[in-house]
C-alpha cells in the first residue's frame, strides 16, 4: 500500500550501465563506445532512470531492457566493423525510444495517482468539515453560551453545505481538465525535462496539490456565498432567505422555500468550485485546449 503511494523505496546501490556489461565484453563494450557514443550515452541515462522509476515492475523491466539491448548490441557481428552500421545503431535508437516512452508512461502515472490521492483526501476532509457543524455545530456554540435562531442556523448551514459543495465541484474541475492529459502536466513539472524530478516527488507534489485544490473550492464558494447572501454584489435574486423560511410574527415560514434554499445554494457553491480558472495553476490553458482538440 505504501509502495503505490509513495512509489518504490529508493535505489541505496544505484548501479551504472558498466556494470550491465557481460562478463567477457569489456573490449566489445569500448568499441561500443567508440562507434556509437550517442546510443551508449542514452543508455546510460536510461539505466540510471529506470532506476528512479515510480513503479517497482517498471524498474525491473525497464532495467532489463537496458541489459538485453546492450548485449544484443554487443553480441551482434556488425559491431566489429570499422564504421558504424546504419541497421544497428536504427535498432538500439528504436528501443531507446520505446524505453523512454515507457518510462515517461510510469511519471504519468506518478503524477495522476499522486493527484486522485491528494482529490481523494481533499474529498474525506471536506466530508468531515461539512458534518462536523451540522451534527455538533449548535450543541458547540451552545456549551459555550451561544445561541442560534432559526434564521442564523439556516445561514450557517447554508455556508457550509455551499462551501462543501464547491469543494466537490472543484475536485470535478481538475478531473474533468485533466483527462488525458497526465503526461503534459508530468512535462510541466520537469520543465520538458525527463528526469529531471523523480517520479515520487512528482507524485508527492501533486499530492499535495489536490489537496490545495480542494480547499480552494471551499473558499471559493464561501466567498460567493458570503457576497451574495450579504447583497454586497447583487447579481442573483436568492428564491429564498433565511429570514423567509423562518416562521416570525406575521409570517408562518415555508417549507417550500427551504427547498429552494438549499438547491440553489448548492448550484452556486458547486458553480464556484468547477470554475476552470483555479485549476489553470496545475496544466497550462494552451495545452488544455490542445488536449480537447484531440478527443
Amino acid at each position: 500500500m505504501r509502495e503505490s503511494v509513495d512509489g518504490a523505496d529508493t535505489e541505496l546501490r544505484p548501479g551504472g550501465l558498466v556494470d550491465a556489461v557481460p562478463a567477457g565484453f569489456g573490449s566489445a563494450y569500448l568499441q561500443f563506445g567508440d562507434l556509437y557514443p550517442e546510443q551508449q550515452l542514452q543508455l546510460q541515462l536510461l539505466y540510471g532512470d529506470s532506476q528512479r522509476a515510480f513503479e517497482h515492475r517498471t524498474r525491473v523491466s525497464a532495467r532489463v531492457t537496458v541489459v538485453r539491448v546492450l548485449g544484443n548490441a554487443l553480441t551482434d557481428p556488425r559491431l566489429g566493423d570499422r564504421k558504424p552500421n546504419e541497421h544497428l545503431a536504427d535498432y538500439v535508437d528504436q528501443e531507446i525510444a520505446d524505453l523512454r516512452g515507457r518510462l515517461a508512461q510510469d511519471s504519468a502515472t506518478a503524477v495522476s495517482r499522486g493527484l486522485n490521492i491528494g482529490l481523494g483526501l481533499g474529498s474525506a476532509l471536506s466530508l468531515l468539515l461539512l458534518a462536523a457543524p451540522l451534527l455538533w455545530g449548535v450543541g458547540l456554540l451552545g456549551a459555550m453560551g451561544v445561541t442560534l435562531n432559526c434564521t442564523n442556523r439556516w445561514s450557517l448551514l447554508g455556508a457550509f453545505v455551499c462551501g462543501g459543495v464547491g469543494a466537490f465541484g472543484a475536485v470535478l474541475s481538475v478531473l474533468v481538465r485533466l483527462r488525458g492529459s497526465a503526461d503534459q502536466l508530468a512535462r510541466r513539472q520537469t520543465n520538458g525535462r525527463e528526469g529531471m524530478v523523480v517520479p515520487g516527488q512528482m507524485a508527492r507534489s501533486m499530492r499535495h496539490e489536490g489537496l490545495y485544490r480542494v480547499f480552494v473550492g471551499w473558499v471559493l464558494a464561501l466567498a460567493v456565498y458570503f457576497l451574495l447572501s450579504g447583497g454586497i454584489v447583487p447579481v442573483f435574486q436568492t428564491p429564498a432567505t433565511a429570514a423567509e423560511i423562518c416562521p416570525a410574527p406575521g409570517s408562518p415560514g415555508s417549507a417550500v422555500k427551504g427547498t429552494d434554499f438549499w438547491g440553489f445554494w448548492c448550484a452556486i457553491g458547486f458553480v464556484a468550485g468547477f470554475n476552470e480558472r483555479w485549476a489553470f495553476g496545475i496544466l497550462g490553458r494552451d495545452a488544455t485546449r490542445r488536449s480537447g482538440k484531440g478527443s
